[in-house]
C-alpha cells in the first residue's frame, strides 16, 4: 500500500442512488476505481444495513458514503482488522464533536449512551484466494430528528450537539479520518485493536443477547482475533458476527 493512496482521492459527490455500496461496488467489478476512492450521496433510498436490513435515512440530512480500498496488506484471516479500522475511525469522528459516550458496540455499530449514531457494513471481493478490494458503507446520523419506529434506538449527531452540519463537509472530514487510522492499520494493526477494545460498548457490563429463541444474560469480555464476541454467565462463550441480536432497552 502506498501512502499515495489516500481515502477521500476521489470524492464522488451523487444527488441520489439506490446504495452508495452497490453503486461503488459496481465501479469495483468495471474496473473503474482506485484505492481511496469515495462514494457520497445526498440521497440514498434504498441504503443496506447489517443482517440484510434497510439503512434509511432522510434526503439531505445525513452521511451515506462508500470508500473503496484494497487491503492486500491484510490475510483474510485478518479480515475484521478492517472493520475494526472503520469502526475506530468513525468514533473517533463523532468524538469530534461529541463527548466520551460514543462506543462501538460488536461488531461496529457506533452507538451514543444506548441509540445508535452510525452503521458500518463492509462488502469484500475476492479473486481466488486474493482479497482485490474492499467496500466500507458508512452511514451517520447527522441532522435528522425523527427515526420513525426508531426514536428511542437511534440519535443524530444534531440532537446530541443541538448544532446543525453540512453532511458533504463533514463526509471529507471523515474521509482524512478513515484515511489517518487506514494508514495506522498498514503500520501497527496492535494500536487499533487496542483502541478498538478500549472503546466497546458494555464491556464488563451485564446485557441480555437473544440467539435464536434464546435469550440470556451475560457479560461482555471481549472481542478475540477473529472478530468473534467472548461472553461470560454460567460459561464462556464465542459468538460469529450474525449469530446474535442485542436486546437494548433505549429511554
Amino acid at each position: 500500500m502506498s501512502s499515495l493512496n489516500l481515502i477521500g482521492t476521489p470524492f464522488i459527490e451523487l444527488l441520489t442512488v439506490e446504495s452508495t455500496n452497490n453503486y461503488a461496488m459496481g465501479l469495483v467489478r468495471a474496473g473503474m476505481t482506485q484505492s481511496g476512492m469515495v462514494v457520497f450521496t445526498h440521497d440514498q433510498t434504498r441504503g443496506k444495513g447489517q443482517r440484510s436490513k434497510d439503512w434509511v435515512s432522510q434526503k439531505d440530512m445525513n452521511i451515506a458514503m462508500s470508500a473503496i480500498v484494497e487491503p492486500n496488506f491484510l490475510s483474510s484471516s485478518e479480515a475484521f482488522l478492517l472493520s475494526m479500522m472503520s469502526a475506530v475511525a468513525v468514533r473517533k469522528f463523532l468524538n469530534n464533536y461529541a463527548d466520551d459516550d460514543i462506543k462501538i458496540k460488536w461488531p461496529n455499530d457506533i452507538y451514543w449512551r444506548d441509540r445508535k449514531a452510525a452503521g458500518i457494513l463492509i462488502e469484500n471481493l475476492w479473486q481466488g484466494k486474493e482479497w482485490r478490494s474492499s467496500v466500507i458503507g458508512i452511514g451517520i446520523n447527522i441532522n435528522q430528528t425523527s427515526f420513525p419506529g426508531l426514536n428511542t434506538k437511534a440519535v443524530s449527531l444534531k440532537q446530541i450537539t443541538g448544532k446543525h452540519f453540512e453532511p458533504v463537509v463533514l463526509a471529507k472530514e471523515l474521509s482524512s479520518i478513515l484515511n489517518e487510522k487506514y494508514q495506522t492499520l498498514f503500520k501497527d494493526a496492535f494500536s487499533i485493536v487496542d483502541e478498538y477494545k478500549s472503546s466497546l460498548y458494555k464491556r464488563g457490563e451485564l446485557v441480555k443477547l437473544k440467539k435464536n429463541n434464546r435469550v440470556f444474560e451475560a457479560v461482555i469480555k471481549d472481542v478475540n482475533s477473529a472478530g468473534q464476541l467472548v461472553v461470560q454467565h454460567a460459561a464462556e462463550e464465542i459468538f460469529d458476527v450474525g449469530q446474535i441480536e442485542w436486546i437494548i432497552n433505549a429511554g
